[in-house]
Parts: C-alpha cells; sequence; structure tokens
C-alpha cells in the first residue's frame, strides 16, 4: 500500500554549473590528530511555544530558554549540541548541522562505526549542503514526523532544505522502519530568487580513521574504504580531491537539487544510483509512513501536548526496529564536563532506559512493540537471570554482552573533550535497579501483553525471583558510579516496585497456576525491602532520604520513592526530601543535579534534566501545582528550536551538555507532563466536588 503524505511540494531539476571531476585518490588512514579548531559560535536560543490544554481549556505558554533563564555569557566555542537536528529511521542516525551539513551519521545501525564524525573532530568527516549568504535560518520538522525541513533566507532568494532517513514502505503503520534501506534523502528547493549552493561531500568511514576511495560513478560518486560502501546520488559536476567531492549548484525560483546517500555492506557491493524523482517520492513516503504512525499512537491529549507528542516521536526514532532495543541517544562521547573526560557512549541499550521508554509511552505502545522488546529482552538475559541472577544493565542493540569499551585515539573530541570512547564498561557492572524497571513497565504494558509468549513470562518471573534472592547486596547503582559497589536508597526501591509489580502480574506470569510459593517468596522480600528502605533509607542528619543506606549524601533519584508508589508524595517524609533536594541539590536556576558528591571523576558536570522532571513530577504528585509547573518549564525550555533535549545543561550559560538527543530527558518531560495534567483534573474534580457538598448543604 502506498501512503500518501499529508503535504506536497512541486518543483523542477537543478541546473548544476561546476567543472567535470578530476581522477579520484586511493583511501588512506589517519595517522595522527587532526588540527581541531572551532567552526563558529553557537547559534541564537529563542523560546519554544508548547501548546497544551488544561482541563478541556486551551493553554499556551511560551517557555524561556535556558540561556535566558541564567544570563547572558560569553559563548562557548565550536558547535553547539542544540544547533543539531536528529534524523532516524529506526536502524540508524544523523545529526544535521543548522547550516546544512550532516556532521554525524551511523548506518546501518546505531552503533555502526560512523562515516561522518565531525561532531566529534573537524576532520571526522561531514555532508554539508550550504547556500550562500544566508541571512537567516529556521527549522522544523514537519507535522508528526521526523522530517527535518530547514529554510535559509539568502541575500538573493529563499531555499528550502528536506531531510530524512527513509523509513521504508510497510502497509501496517504500527511497524515503522521495517523495511528501511538505510538511506539518507536530501532535496533543497529554490522557492524565491536565487541561490548560489556549495555542496560539500567527504566521507571519512570509521569515526574518521579511513580516508576513503571515491570514484565517479553514473548518476554520482560511490565511496570505497572500510567495512562499508557508500552510494553518493546526484546530478551535480563533482570535483574530487584528497578524498572529497565538491561541487556548486545555482537555483532558480520553482528548480531544486535532490541528493541521496545509500549505505551497503561490502560484501553487497554498491546499490544501484537513485533517480532524482525516487529521492522525492522516498521523502514523501516517509513523511507519511511517520504521520501513519503519529496517527495510529499518539493519542496523548493534555498540557504541552505538541511537545509530549514530539518526545513520543523522539523515544520512537530511539528505537532499533529489528529487535525493539532502544538505544539511550544515538551518539557517543558529546562531553557533560567540557574539556574533560566525562565522555561515554550511549549507542546501546540499557535495560532501564529501554523499560522507562516504553512505560512513558504506554498510551503509544502497540502490541506488537511491546511484544518485541520483552522477547528481545528474554532471549538476551532470561540465562544469565536464571543462572546467577545477574541481569546485565547495558547491551548491545542487537543483544550482544560483551561492549567492551576503548578509545578513538585519533579523533579530538567534541570541543577537545577527550577520550572520545566506544564501548561502555557499565556492561560489566552490577546494577540491580534493572529488574524493577522491566517489571513496571511490563506492569503497565499487561493490556499490550494479553497474549505474552512463554520466554517473556519465564523471563518476568525469573527476574522477580532474583530481585527477592539479591536486594541485599551492594551495587554500583543508577548512575553507574565507577567506584565500590554500596547499598544504593534507589537500587533497593526500584527491587521493592519490580517485587510489587510481579505480585499483581502473578495471573499472567503463570497462567496453569502453581505461583504459590514463589509469590509467597516475593510478598516476604517486599515487606522486608520496605522496612530496610524506611529504616536505613531516611537520614536524620539529612532530614531526608538518601543516596545510600547510613550515609547522608542527598540523591536526586530518592524522588522516586513517591513516583513508583512507595509512599504517597504528600507523606511528610517524600515532601522533606523534595524540599532538601531543591535546597542543596539544585544550581542557582533551580536544575537539579544528580548529586553533588565526588565520584571519583576529574571536573565537574551540569544538572541534569531528568532529575529536575523528576522534582516537577513529584511536586505535582503532592499537589503543589504552581511549582510543578514552574519547574516543568524550566527544564522544557532547555530543548532547541527543534524541541530536543541532551543529558544535561551547563549551569553558567544554560548551554546542552552530552550526548543528543537523550531518552533520558525526553521520558521525563512525558511523565512530568502527564504528572501535571493529572494533578489538574484532580484538582479540578476536588472543586467541583467541593462546590457539590456546599450547594446539597
Amino acid at each position: 500500500m502506498r501512503l500518501a503524505p499529508r503535504q506536497y511540494v512541486d518543483g523542477l531539476s537543478q541546473t548544476p554549473d561546476t567543472p567535470a571531476p578530476p581522477s579520484a585518490p586511493t583511501p588512506t588512514t589517519r595517522a595522527r590528530h587532526a588540527e581541531h579548531s572551532p567552526s563558529q559560535a553557537p547559534a541564537t536560543r529563542t523560546g519554544i511555544r508548547i501548546r497544551g490544554a488544561c482541563n478541556g481549556h486551551a493553554a499556551v505558554a511560551v517557555i524561556p530558554t535556558a540561556a535566558g533563564c541564567m544570563g547572558a555569557e560569553a559563548a562557548m566555542s565550536g558547535r553547539a549540541i542544540a544547533d543539531y537536528a536528529l534524523l532516524s529511521d529506526r536502524h540508524g542516525a544523523a545529526l544535521v548541522h543548522r547550516d546544512g551539513s550532516v556532521d554525524w551519521l551511523c548506518l546501518p545501525r546505531f552503533d555502526a562505526p560512523a562515516q561522518f564524525a565531525r561532531l566529534l573532530d573537524d576532520d571526522g568527516g561531514h555532508f554539508a549542503v550550504t547556500p550562500r549568504n544566508v541571512e537567516s535560518t529556521d527549522r522544523t520538522y514537519l507535522p508528526e514526523s521526523l522530517v527535518l525541513e530547514t529554510c535559509f533566507r539568502c541575500a538573493g532568494g529563499v531555499a528550502v532544505l528536506r531531510d530524512t532517513l527513509a523509513t521504508g514502505v510497510d502497509e501496517q503503520a504500527d511497524i515503522l522502519g521495517r523495511n528501511a534501506p538505510h538511506l539518507l534523502l536530501r532535496e533543497l528547493r529554490c522557492t524565491r530568487g536565487e541561490v548560489t549552493v556549495d555542496l560539500d561531500y567527504q566521507p571519512r568511514p570509521e569515526y574518521g580513521l579511513i580516508r576513503p576511495l571515491l570514484e565517479p560513478a553514473a548518476g554520482g560518486l560511490v565511496t570505497r574504504g572500510g567495512a562499508g560502501i557508500l552510494r553518493l546520488s546526484g546530478e551535480a559536476d563533482w570535483s574530487i580531491t584528497d578524498s572529497a567531492a565538491r561541487a556548486q549548484v545555482r537555483l532558480r525560483e520553482g528548480e531544486r537539487l535532490r541528493l541521496a546517500l545509500q549505505h551497503n555492506p561490502l560484501t553487497a557491493g554498491a546499490p544501484a544510483a537513485i533517480p532524482p524523482a525516487g529521492i522525492t517520492e522516498g521523502i514523501e513516503l516517509t513523511l507519511a509512513a511517520w504521520q501513519a504512525w503519529s496517527d495510529v499512537h499518539q493519542k496523548y491529549d493534555g498540557p504541552w501536548t505538541e511537545l509530549v507528542r514530539h518526545s513520543g516521536r523522539v523515544l520512537q526514532g530511539l528505537a532499533y526496529q529489528p529487535t525493539g532495543a532502544v538505544v539511550a541517544a544515538p551518539t557517543t562521547s558529546l562531553a557533560t564536563c567540557i574539556g574533560g573526560s566525562r565522555n561515554w557512549d550511549y549507542r546501546y541499550s540499557w535495560v532501564r532506559d529501554a523499560s522507562l521508554t516504553l512505560d512513558a509511552l504506554w498510551v503509544a505502545a502497540c502490541p506488537a512493540e511491546a511484544h518485541r522488546f520483552f522477547d528481545f529482552l528474554g532471549a538476551t538475559a532470561l540465562i544469565q537471570v536464571r543462572e546467577d541472577g545477574e541481569l546485565q544493565c547495558v547491551f548491545g542493540i542487537h543483544g550482544e554482552h560483551d561492549l567492551t569499551e576503548r578509545e578513538q585515539h585519533w579523533l579530538t573530541g567534541w570541543r577537545n573533550s577527550r577520550p572520545v570512547r566506544v564501548g561502555n564498561a557499565a556492561w560489566s557492572q552490577r546494577q540491580l535497579d534493572g529488574y524493577g524497571d522491566v517489571l513496571l513497565a511490563a506492569h503497565r504494558l499487561r493490556g499490550q501483553l494479553a497474549d505474552m509468549t512463554e520466554t517473556a513470562r519465564r523471563f518476568l518471573a525469573e527476574i522477580a525471583d532474583a530481585a527477592a534472592n539479591r536486594w541485599q547486596e551492594p551495587d554500583h547503582g543508577i548512575w553507574e558510579i565507577r567506584g565500590k559497589p554500596r547499598h544504593y536508597l534507589h537500587s533497593k526501591l526500584m527491587c521493592w516496585a519490580g517485587l510489587d509489580r510481579a505480585i499483581d502480574l502473578a495471573p499472567e506470569l503463570f497462567p496453569d497456576g502453581g505461583s504459590a510459593g514463589r509469590v509467597a517468596r516475593w510478598r516476604e522480600a517486599r515487606t522486608n525491602l520496605r522496612q530496610a528502605i524506611l529504616t536505613r533509607g531516611w537520614s536524620e542528619h539529612a532530614g531526608a532520604f538518601t543516596q545510600a543506606f547510613g550515609k547522608a549524601e542527598l540523591d536526586a533519584a530518592a524522588l522516586l520513592l513517591p513516583l513508583v508508589g512507595f509512599l504517597p508524595a504528600d507523606d511528610p517524609r517524600v515532601l522533606a526530601t523534595m524540599d532538601a533536594i531543591e535546597a542543596r541539590l539544585t544550581d542557582a536556576n533551580g536544575f537539579v543535579y544528580r548529586y553533588r558528591m565526588d565520584d571519583g571523576l576529574p571536573g565537574d558536570e551540569g544538572p541534569f534534566l531528568i532529575c529536575t522532571f523528576w522534582l516537577a513530577q513529584a511536586r505535582a504528585m503532592a499537589g503543589q501545582l504552581e511549582q510543578a509547573v514552574c519547574i516543568f518549564e524550566r527544564a522544557a525550555g532547555c530543548a532547541n528550536d527543534l524541541g530536543l533535549l541532551a543529558e544535561q545543561v551547563h549551569p553558567g550559560t544554560g548551554e546542552l551538555l552530552g550526548n543528543f538527543p537523550q531518552a533520558f530527558s525526553h521520558i521525563g518531560l512525558v511523565n512530568a507532563a502527564q504528572a501535571i495534567g493529572e494533578a489538574r483534573n484532580r484538582a479540578s474534580n476536588a472543586t467541583g466536588t467541593a462546590g457539590t457538598d456546599a450547594d446539597a448543604a
């Protein structure tokens, strides 16, 4: 079935006007660091306009930017994270700079070696479509999609660039991206006057390690070097020098330039060239596919509706379609401490993040997606859990266990933040909270799991057993602190929550009965856990629940106590914990740090956006709506002009820090917005009930 897009723009063919290409060079490998220099200052940030509904009444809020909240400071050099846009085909991802340069591309998988990595090094490779004499730039995602449209207003005319990773065509809207062809599509249209466009194609496979061979081919170029082949389709007169291809194109009103870049494994040979009409059709079909998925799954209708639904699409874009795994972010080594070493690879599937993604999107998680995720986890981890009770905290997106960390020494890093890492050493840490994360998601999605597979049922029951058996052990905690294991409150809390949900899920987990003995053990462990948290997790000295048993350090993860139902949000101990965190664990602008203790790593980091959203959610659950809205808008205001969030914000400038876009931050936004909407409804209902009682009296 061919899906019809909601928008279509006519145009004519491009009119290239450049010299013929010379012969291509041979591929080489980078032997040393490239000299790194900042490319430009960050673009000016503007507020994002968010529309929502409160109890049926339309509401519009103009949220201030983080920079606006924090005051003006000198802009840091280099390309700002906020200047990038995400493209996803639910297999791999690209980041496109606001100037039209694709500076990050990983195909055919999120964790594949990057073909373009200028994000991490000026010589890391890029694919730029850059109009000349640009006076202003505006960007947006086309409605209900991740198809990017950038409008360049130039001295002599206006050009509109559309970028997308093709999702392929499928008759079922539920299976977005199943037939993705690993194809970047780009179309530039001149809508007024005349524009001159510079094309600069510099592929650098394997994170910039390889300077490949570029060969002219019918309808474009073929790139060879490394384990893959790239086919660039585009009617331009390419000039090839030093593993780079450049061209210049002049467009007049109504004309357009169309480009496509497709990846194939080396063994499959070069893909066929894609004709211009095929590029236009691919963009239209991808737009229609995203819109069809949104029509089926985007049902949220509450405060900040547009922003919540957009976050849902971002989370969908971070899900790896073949297995259901969800990556924490599509990038590696975007620093949380500029110039420091807090640089990690997030292109893997953390059990916690993936479970929370499904939980945040429970209204949008179709049965096929929910089944795929739990089957993925069951097939990946069941034997490990059964044999020793371990649930590895992070896996590769195809279920790989060994994610050994290594450094890409030839890359200078984002803003000279070294090392650039591939892999993640957290795979070998013990983190007990994963049991609860998975069971919480399963409980929320129980309606979609009515026909749960036997593998999924066994897996969920086994991790409940593991939580009951292992909760008394120390671990490395939610923040993966690379030090001695401790008895982290959050880990105990999530074991409690997992057992609590598993007890309720017992009829689904054991449809044939015979579960009385196991469920009795779960109940006993849940009771013991509750007692331990209440007696050992509370610190009289701190006047709050703290990071670890017997310690006084605060941790924002304690905000989850009411969020998972352990205590009511208006319990005096929970309110005291919220107050302590807001007083002692925030920066001058009210953004929440995860903790402030020495974690053994050099350098400082910024406040965490998900922690700030947790505080907003907890305040809403406590009925403190005014505070909740203020905190929410503060955190949501850190989004860039496309509504994308990173992991952290710089405490001085408000600039986005860390891998981008970050699933955790968008999960926090969705949950906090939902909680505020529910709190408003409760308050409205209480007011209505009180009025009815008064009338009756």
